[in-house]
């Protein structure tokens, strides 16, 4: 059998490092290339133990089992000979060596303890953002060599994950964090022992590096142009990892909306909100009012009157994506007053959960005892966001220039607010699972300067040339 990989399929093959992502844009290759790695292993490998993974059962036999490309097809004269058999009911290739490719899913967060067991040397996750970070962590968890033996060529590539994926869906924003902000592209480096302790790499490809599929169907790329939603364009032709697919916030623009930090003028008025979290991340905001006569030091433009600049964030995180600092409420309190330098706030509002009393002093009561005051946030979700997206594209008063700007020190307001997705029973509001802990903090704040719509022109009932002027 002829097995043939593309050079930057290539270059992930002969990779030194052992938890990869592959991919980025529609079209690159992504699911050949595992076919091919699960292949080539077996065939080395003395019983080695391959799982390729899809969510969706139905997506498994599609993707990677039937079709021209598909497994069957590429085993054909193997299984025809007699060294590669195959269990159609149980999705099992065994190669005559003991090696085996298992085709598995994982559609709901219950099914993966099916592979509580499992002895995984080579991991194998198609669509990595169909897949929710528990269920990832736990799979990483099963990889393991056991009593393998590996040949010496193989040691330092085993075990082994290498996951694809294109931006968007539900895993977008975790596997953004982990694989695509956390280093260069194609950059390897060794995570700590928390993270897994393996040498990770994200290796981004495009439709280009796929020179099989232009060849075939040259006119894929204008199918992709087709798509209509700017974001999915961006998202399936350049492999763009900040425009999302179904993003909440899809007028968010890091070119418009983020900018250099600069001196904020004494006279602005500053407001301030705050989320609570524990186990999950806190946050908060600091921001100010523009008076309309400051021009940004990097544009020269005027930041309009009414808009709202957020100049410093505390995130509660310990690094990991959605896991809080675990501080309590004194904590807290202390850093908020040591992070204020001293400055005087118009408005400071939090999350009106802090202020409820389970039989002893609320939340808000130990942070107004050490210095913090603050009062309960409007927390109307659907016109909280509504604000945001008004402030995020402008209004008539401010000729179509935003209303919100972000510092580029405020790196997780930036990194998960262009990440929100609609939630799927409520169109209008924001998925909750999701890291929307900024989002809440950014909600609250807008909700202190609340901005109406711009008025629709009203349309003149007659030509001009008829209308006579008093």
């Amino acid at each position: 059998m002829r097995l043939k990989l593309h050079e930057r399929q290539s270059l992930a093959y002969l990779s030194k490092a052992n938890e990869m992502l592959y991919g980025g844009a529609a079209g690159g290759g992504k699911s050949h290339l595992m076919r091919v790695v699960a292949i080539m292993l077996c065939m080395e490998i003395v019983g080695l133990q391959v799982y390729i993974f899809r969510r969706v059962s139905d997506d498994l036999r599609k993707n990677h089992l039937e079709g021209v490309s598909g497994l069957r097809s590429m085993l054909s004269s193997l299984t025809d000979s007699g060294h590669v058999k195959f269990n159609d009911s149980k999705g099992i290739f065994e190669f005559w060596n003991g090696a085996k490719i298992y085709l598995s899913h994982c559609q709901h967060e219950k099914d993966m303890y099916k592979y509580q067991g499992a002895e995984i040397h080579v991991l194998l996750i198609d669509e990595l953002t169909l897949f929710t970070e528990n269920i990832f962590r736990f799979l990483r968890g099963r990889v393991r060599l056991g009593g393998l033996k590996v040949p010496d060529k193989y040691k330092h590539k085993l075990p082994l994950i290498l996951c694809s994926s294109n931006p968007g869906n539900i895993g977008h924003q975790w596997v953004k964090s982990m694989f695509v902000d956390s280093a260069k592209p194609m950059e390897i480096w060794r995570t700590p022992k928390s993270e897994g302790g393996m040498l990770r790499q994200y290796i981004p490809a495009k439709l280009q590096d796929n020179p099989t599929l232009l060849q075939n169907d040259p006119d894929y790329i204008h199918r992709l142009d087709g798509l209509g939603n700017p974001a999915l364009v961006a998202a399936m032709k350049n492999g763009d990892w900040d425009i999302i697919d179904g993003a909440y916030f899809s007028e968010f623009e890091r070119a418009r909306h983020v900018i250099r930090p600069f001196a904020i003028p004494h006279y602005w008025p500053r407001i301030m909100a705050h989320d609570w979290g524990f186990a999950k991340p806190f946050c908060v905001l600091w921001g100010a009012v523009s008076d309309g006569t400051f021009r940004n030091p990097d544009t020269g433009k005027y930041i309009p009157k009414n808009a709202i600049v957020i100049y410093r964030e505390w995130y509660g995180s310990n690094g990991e994506p959605n896991v809080g600092l675990r501080l309590n409420a004194l904590e807290i309190a202390k850093g908020i007053k040591s992070k204020s330098l001293d400055e005087r706030f118009a408005q400071m509002v939090a999350d009106p959960a802090i202020f409820s009393q389970n039989g002893g002093e609320s939340i808000a009561e130990t942070m107004s005892n050490n210095g913090v005051q603050f009062w309960a946030a409007d927390n109307k979700r659907v016109a909280g966001w509504q604000q945001i997206h008004l402030r995020l594209t402008g209004t008539d008063e401010s000729e179509g220039e935003p209303l919100l700007y972000i510092f580029d020190t405020c790196l997780h307001l930036i990194r998960t607010l262009p990440a929100l997705q609609h939630d799927g029973h409520n169109a209008e509001d924001i998925d909750s699972s999701m890291e929307d802990h900024a989002a809440d903090t950014l909600r609250y704040l807008c909700m202190t300067r609340v901005l109406a719509a711009s008025k629709p022109k009203r349309k003149e009932s007659m030509p001009a040339w008829l209308r006579i002027e008093s």
